[in-house]
């Protein structure tokens, strides 16, 4: 209880904003009830909230412990606070999430894909274990971080590939009982992240640990590295083999906007076509000469460096930031500028469209004319858009909020195949 006492008497605060989606159809969830109760509390409810046309609630703040927890490794103290969410919707069957991290001075996204009732079905109840940086986990198994495949004869993809989708078998590859989900590559990503460092870390810090994360993970996608093994899933949620992943953890919103403006972006060195398998580890209870270390990464940035600067640092001076060829389940590429006022042609004409048909499942993002023109109204509902799906509002379609329209898009149509 005297953690408890502890979370009733935070000196700080975060926020935490809620979106549903139906996981049958990626259809909002509107007029949705959610209690929000300390973990460990579930009987004294401190707010109650109900989703909107758009799935989503406001952003509501919550005590958490003071932010300097998060950026000090010698204090020891828990640094974020942990909430539990019991959500209930017509049709859809109620869920309870237990562990939910607010951190200081930092936006928590919770996403949640709501399951359509099935008689009988047991309730689903979700708890997240505690933050790798503050729990203790597994180091990881050192492997080499280019993989021999040549050698081999092993089948590996012909370029490096975004995919839709990733297999994450949630334990060590030998568990057969582990489940497998199947994951959205960006998702997958900002889970991994959100679950290794904290957000409130520098940009550049996040940077560099969110491009050593897509490495490693494209790396696995490249080089068919469990499938080759005789296995049917593409990466595990062992921090000894792999990231720690965990099924419907919250993210932050600085992870989030720093994943969507990279994730075709991987670590290469020269005359190497593989993503390189960057590994690293928590530089506070485990060492890992040679490999990236957590809280290392964000004393470098402390130090004014950039994001590439300490990837150098840690991995060498050959390693350079690279993009993939190609990104899969997407209508159309980005038209490689932004799109604004006063754009013109065939890939403002697919924007229009997109977001008309988006606009039927979020109806508060106005239809426009598809005429081909990005005037005012098209400015508006990209802003809208941006709104609701936490990116920043500036009614401009950069590369963010390109492939976001297409994620969504794609989701609201089933257009996409999964690879």
């Amino acid at each position: 209880m005297n953690f408890i006492r502890s979370q009733q008497e935070n000196s700080d605060s975060g926020k935490l904003k809620i979106s549903l989606t139906s996981e049958e159809n990626a259809f909002p969830v509107p007029d949705a009830s959610i209690q929000i109760s300390y973990t460990g509390v579930p009987e004294d409810t401190l707010e109650e909230l109900t989703t909107n046309s758009s799935g989503s609630t406001d952003e509501i703040e919550l005590p958490s412990p003071p932010e300097e927890y998060s950026l000090d490794p010698a204090i020891e103290e828990q640094p974020y606070s942990e909430y539990t969410l019991t959500i209930t919707a017509p049709d859809f069957e109620p869920i309870t999430i237990a562990g939910v991290e607010i951190l200081a001075n930092t936006l928590a996204l919770q996403n949640v894909r709501m399951r359509p009732v099935i008689p009988a079905e047991p309730p689903q109840i979700y708890v997240i274990p505690a933050h790798t940086l503050y729990g203790v986990y597994p180091p990881k198994i050192p492997e080499a971080e280019i993989k021999p495949t040549q050698e081999t004869g092993e089948i590996v993809l012909s370029r490096v590939v975004v995919p839709e989708y990733i297999v994450v078998h949630d334990g060590s590859p030998r568990d057969s009982t582990a489940r497998n989900y199947y994951v959205k590559y960006k998702d997958y990503i900002k889970n991994v992240a959100s679950s290794e460092i904290y957000a409130t870390w520098p940009e550049n810090t996040i940077r560099a640990n969110v491009l050593a994360i897509m490495s490693f993970t494209l790396n696995r996608v490249y080089t068919e590295w469990y499938r080759n093994q005789g296995y049917d899933f593409t990466i595990t949620s062992s921090t000894a083999f792999d990231h720690k992943w965990i099924p419907e953890r919250n993210i932050y919103e600085s992870i989030s906007l720093i994943v969507d403006e990279l994730f075709a972006d991987y670590l290469s060195r020269p005359n190497v076509r593989q993503p390189i398998l960057t590994q690293y580890c928590d530089g506070r209870q485990v060492q890992c000469p040679n490999w990236m270390t957590q809280w290392g990464s964000k004393h470098l940035a402390d130090q004014g460096l950039s994001a590439i600067e300490i990837l150098r640092y840690y991995y060498g001076d050959s390693i350079y930031i690279n993009s993939a060829e190609t990104i899969a389940g997407i209508p159309s590429s980005y038209p490689g500028y932004d799109l604004s006022i006063g754009a013109t042609g065939d890939k403002v004409r697919q924007l229009q469209e997109q977001l008309n048909r988006i606009a039927q499942n979020y109806p508060s993002i106005p239809t426009v004319a598809a005429d081909g023109i990005y005037g005012p109204a098209t400015a508006d509902a990209v802003r809208r858009f941006q709104q609701i799906f936490d990116l920043p509002v500036t009614g401009i379609t950069d590369y963010s909020t390109w492939y976001k329209v297409s994620q969504i898009y794609v989701g609201v149509t089933k257009i996409a195949e999964n690879i």
